[in-house]
């Protein structure tokens, strides 16, 4: 093909109109991630960015909004146990899912403050004995 795809440069989550503060609460309050400018063009908009990693969640306006409460973005974790630790002395409600378990992989689901499912999971490494 002449053509190929790099990785992802954001998410974009959608959230009432004037979400900022209660997103800034969470995203960068609770979960830690610094916000980062919007462009010019697009602080009209609302809405507020903030970057994890090498990647970015973009909140942004919806009007008529409505949750994604099935669509989810995960997001990988190094250190998973304590993140859910964190996130319930928050009193971020935790759902465990232990349906990829088999696999290695422990994960869950939260909540943002607009009722976006997000999920986290960590990968297990297999020890140099297995």
């Amino acid at each position: 093909m002449p053509f190929h795809f790099d990785g992802i440069d954001h998410i974009q989550l959608a959230a009432p109109e004037g979400c900022e503060q209660a997103a800034r609460s969470f995203y960068a309050g609770v979960l830690g991630w610094p916000e980062i400018p919007k462009p010019e063009p697009l602080l009209a908009r609302g809405g507020v960015w903030f970057q994890y990693g090498a990647h970015q969640v973009h909140i942004g306006v919806q009007r008529d909004f409505v949750p994604a409460t099935k669509a989810h973005p995960a997001f990988l974790v190094r250190g998973i146990p304590a993140l859910r630790e964190h996130l319930l002395r928050s009193g971020i409600r935790v759902i465990d899912d232990e349906a990829r378990a088999d696999e290695g992989v422990t994960r869950f689901f939260v909540a943002d403050p607009f009722g976006n499912r997000l999920e986290f999971m960590e990968q297990q490494q297999s020890s140099a004995n297995d």
